[in-house]
């Protein structure tokens, strides 16, 4: 008999699992592998899993009220960021939670000292083979393994936990994230070298004067940093505070390289290639930073190339952490790493001083990620932010889709088991406590069409995001996309950049890159100028930024109105006057920011 792939993917799903038959567990997440992935075999009962356990947080709630009055423009706490003590204090777990979970570890032979536990003492780390995890959580892992690229890891689809237990744990990880925190570099602009860069037979360059800034032609085939300064409105600004920072993160691998940090400011910032400028590097959970020439990231260039280079001379400092899959099952690798965004939040909220203004240019599609680990982690956003730290994230590359390099054909499904039609949100820029950045070309600019942008499935729109987003909404034709996104979800992305044919040293060679992996770092060099004119006139870091953006500061933006982002066989969204979810607010006036702040 024939059955449906549909039909047959619950059942897929309780064979992979084995849910539970042991009367005192109970389920506590059960999901359904998203599209392309396919069981390879049994996981090996001695695979080290590295589990991480949960517990509730204490008194969020308050840490959250805390964040919203510190990062509001008009409260009369705006800027009084809290101490690494004041947040661990709030996200404490209640005193009966660690007992009972310890007292549960301890009875399958798991002493203390097996036990990493975070400074707050939140999150539980431990190595444990897969045998004794399938005991402990009543369930079967296995190796999977996705059809298009490949890459495996080792998942289960359920798992349970006794009944007592479920109101002190809030969830277990590696157990059901089959996401696999991509670099979001576009896959529609591919990296090529500069010399091989050929522009469209129909482009013809627009004006470049627009609203009184100036800004060389040239910027319309390569972004160095003097145009995105010249775009920008940051022409002459050199920072002079002390006690300003700003970081990049980098993880599967990407080695960021300093000869070609060198050769960058050599073409671009002279003034930090004559001081022979350069980063900090930080090794996160055993990460490594490869000189190696012929190892030298892309991604990682563009980010440190860009970010550093904006904001020169402030300290910068380039964390690299460990973890990059695939997981290949085959030659007995006796562990698989490759959730590094959880070890990269813990090390950053238990440093005493990270940067002030950090980019990420990596994520996952929302659906991937269990909507218990993306709180989670969204909520380690959260408290870095009380911290005084800014977080950027690149807004992703599909459009309102998958990534998929044709937005014709990305198929945008579900994997709810309903498989129904529906954009795709990334993650970590759906998150509320980060601020997303899309992307942007041209002079004058207008959107790109790979900007990510649409509304989360799992975060509730924000309040700060109300207004503007209301707006926006009411502007649609009644009905556009009904049923393909969340109109009560969080709207990404927040702000826009330059996108585009970023002019990057990779290997002692010149590249253009393309991306919202370039949006981020770049606008996060602005942000760290900001910082800069906050510190030099006595003021607290920025902080989390989004209340700021979308009340006192939104004027301070350049609105586009031009382009959309197409994906899931439809146009997207349209760029608009006000937000879009394309462009967001828009991209930075610094000139005007920089008032606005100071």
């Amino acid at each position: 008999m024939w059955v449906s792939l549909a039909s047959a993917l619950p059942l897929l799903v309780a064979v992979a699992a084995f849910p539970s038959k042991n009367r005192e567990h109970k389920v506590k997440e059960l999901v359904t592998p998203p599209p392309g992935w396919t069981i390879h075999a049994p996981a090996p009962s001695d695979h080290v899993l590295k589990l991480r356990i949960g517990l509730p947080q204490s008194n969020f709630a308050a840490l959250e009220a805390h964040l919203y009055e510190i990062s509001d423009p008009y409260h009369e706490r705006y800027g009084a960021h809290l101490s690494k003590e004041d947040v661990e204090e709030l996200v404490a777990p209640r005193p009966e939670s660690t007992g009972a979970v310890t007292e549960w570890l301890a009875s399958h032979g798991i002493r203390e000292d097996d036990i990493g536990r975070s400074p707050a003492g939140d999150w539980l780390t431990l190595r444990i083979p897969v045998a004794l995890v399938e005991k402990m959580l009543d369930t079967k892992y296995h190796v999977w393994t996705h059809m298009g690229r490949g890459e495996s890891i080792v998942r289960t689809t359920s798992y349970s936990l006794p009944q007592s237990l479920h109101e002190h744990i809030e969830l277990i990880q590696p157990t059901t994230l089959f996401g696999t925190f991509k670099k979001l570099k576009s896959t529609i602009h591919s990296i090529n070298e500069v010399d091989a860069i050929v522009q469209p037979q129909d482009f013809s360059p627009p004006g470049l004067e627009s609203a009184g800034v100036t800004v060389d032609a040239s910027c319309n085939s390569t972004i160095t940093i003097t145009c995105l300064k010249e775009i920008y409105n940051a022409v002459g600004y050199t920072p002079t505070a002390k006690g300003n920072s700003i970081g990049i993160t980098g993880y599967l691998g990407e080695n960021a390289n300093r000869a070609d940090l060198q050769t960058f400011y050599e073409d671009q910032v002279p003034a930090a290639a004559a001081v022979n400028s350069t980063f900090e590097f930080i090794s996160v959970a055993g990460g490594l930073d490869s000189q190696n020439a012929s190892e030298a990231g892309g991604e990682a260039n563009l980010d440190v190339q860009f970010a550093f280079g904006l904001s020169f001379p402030v300290p910068s400092t380039f964390f690299s952490t460990a973890g990059s899959p695939p997981f290949v099952p085959d030659i007995g690798t006796p562990e698989d790493t490759n959730e590094p965004y959880t070890d990269w939040l813990d090390f950053m909220l238990s440093h005493p001083s990270p940067p002030l203004a950090i980019s990420t240019s990596y994520g996952d599609d929302e659906q991937t990620v269990p909507e218990s680990f993306a709180r989670r982690a969204c909520a380690g956003f959260a408290q870095l932010g009380a911290r005084g730290v800014s977080l950027m994230v690149s807004s992703g590359d599909g459009g309102v889709g998958d990534g998929n390099p044709d937005p014709a054909t990305q198929q945008c499904i579900t994997n709810d088991g309903r498989n129904r039609t529906r954009f795709i949100p990334g993650f970590p820029a759906s998150c509320p406590f980060v601020t997303a950045v899309g992307g942007t070309v041209f002079f004058p600019e207008q959107a790109i069409d790979f900007s990510g942008g649409g509304f989360s499935n799992f975060f509730d729109r924000p309040r700060y995001q109300d207004d503007a987003v209301e707006d926006f909404l009411e502007k649609l034709p009644k009905g556009t996309y009904r049923g393909l996104f969340n109109r009560k979800g969080r709207a990404i992305p927040d702000v826009a950049a330059q996108s585009n044919f970023f002019r990057v040293f990779v290997g002692g060679r010149a590249f253009h890159i393309g991306g919202t992996s370039a949006s981020s770092p770049a606008f996060t060099g602005f942000v760290a100028l900001l910082n800069d004119g906050r510190l030099s006139k006595g003021l607290p870091p920025l902080g989390f930024l989004n209340p700021l953006l979308y009340s006192k500061a939104k004027s301070g933006f350049n609105d586009i109105t031009v382009g959309n982002n197409p994906g899931c066989g439809t146009p997207g969204f349209n760029a608009t006057k006000g937000w879009d979810a394309v462009t967001g607010l828009g991209t930075p006036d610094f000139g005007k920011l920089l008032e606005l702040v100071t």
